[in-house]
């Protein structure tokens, strides 16, 4: 048996060994308040209570303890993905890792499958999916949006210390572009993050296998409805499941055990349902709504007589994101990669073409 070990994967040698120039790290205080900062060679991380050199803890190892100027000490790790994802610049709102985990888990992620995503957002969700591939698989993500795609170019890069060989990046509507670039029935697992993913039905039966998961994530009882009937309504696929995940810490200290007073409540639904194999007939819903139980009004707003003009950000309680904050965010993710050592420079460039829009070009409604 060769017991030599193999080619580190993608992004772990980023996250062994001693502190390094360009990374991201988390320092806690005596107070536990956290900072995450870069390190750079004569950097200084200033607060009130004195000035810690980035000296300091460049070269040391992981889980070192240091002392600013005034000595106070401070606690220096690497960020975990939890802790990296909701501190990484964003330009639309990021899946939470609790529902990361859950679409890892429930839609049965595996090393080496072939995952299409669509709505890459700023690309929380799909460093999850790619570290569950691993090497052997793929992640295809489909944006809509180049400046939301330059976000997401940026934290992955930022998080694997590299561009990702499983990854790859499509700009339009997932719709068309899925079916340029996957043939029939060749994908594994599809992960959708979008407004509307009942107009993605076609797309996703088409492309994913017999036997596939298609997962959707999405914020709203008003979408979760109307893709539960839709996908019930054309057949090809099984009974869909869905739920909402919900995490609350608690105190510990000494007798005194307690639920926190806060907790991470709904962030959004998560609907599952698998691909049945061309021709066979599904096994219908036990229990079917009489619609004489809902007002016509109702009705309308689950149904594919609802106006499509009405699917808006606005309208489902999103906030838009300017295109400015969107340009910025980009930028900014991509100059943290490349301070810490990916090559994004190509990335980078065509991101600050972006900064000033072309004479005559209007801007695009911001979109999540």
């Amino acid at each position: 048996m060769n017991n030599e070990l193999s080619a580190s994967p993608t992004g772990a040698d980023h996250r062994r060994g001693p502190l390094r120039a360009g990374e991201r790290v988390q320092i806690t205080d005596e107070k536990r308040r956290i900072n995450t900062i870069t390190l750079n060679i004569g950097g200084e991380f200033h607060s009130h209570v004195g000035v810690l050199k980035h000296e300091a803890i460049i070269g040391e190892p992981e889980g070192s303890v240091v002392e600013n100027n005034e000595g106070v000490r401070y606690q220096v790790l690497r960020p975990l993905l939890k802790d990296f994802v909701l501190s990484m610049p964003r330009g639309a709102a990021v899946v939470y890792p609790k529902d990361a985990g859950q679409i890892v888990t429930m839609g049965d992620i595996y090393p080496g499958a072939n995952v299409v995503e669509a709505g890459v957002g700023s690309g929380a969700l799909t460093i999850s999916l790619l570290r569950a591939v691993g090497d052997g698989g793929t992640v295809h993500s489909f944006e809509r949006r180049e400046e939301f795609a330059d976000v997401a170019r940026g934290n992955v890069a930022t998080m694997f210390g590299a561009m990702p060989p499983a990854w790859s990046l499509s700009i339009g509507d997932f719709q068309e572009e899925v079916l340029k670039a996957k043939a029939p029935g060749s994908v594994d697992r599809v992960v959708l993050d979008m407004l509307a993913p009942w107009e993605c039905l076609d797309a996703v039966a088409t492309v994913l296998a017999p036997g596939g998961v298609w997962v959707n994530y999405v914020a709203t009882v008003t979408q979760l409805s109307r893709v539960v009937e839709a996908i019930r309504a054309d057949g090809r696929f099984t009974e869909p499941d869905s739920f909402e995940s919900m995490v609350r810490g608690w105190h510990v200290d000494g007798l005194a055990v307690r639920p926190d007073h806060r907790m991470v409540a709904h962030t959004g639904f998560l609907m599952t349902t698998r691909r049945l194999a061309d021709g066979a007939v599904g096994i219908p819903h036990a229990k079917r709504v009489k619609e004489a139980s809902y007002s016509a009004e109702d009705l309308s707003a689950w149904t594919q007589d609802h106006a499509e003009e009405a699917w808006v950000p606005e309208a489902l309680g999103e906030r838009g994101v300017s295109v400015k904050k969107l340009r910025k965010s980009g930028r900014e993710a991509l100059r943290t990669a490349a301070a810490g050592g990916a090559d994004v420079s190509a990335e980078l460039a065509e991101a600050l073409e972006r900064t000033v829009p072309q004479p005559g070009t209007p801007e695009p409604d911001a979109q999540d």
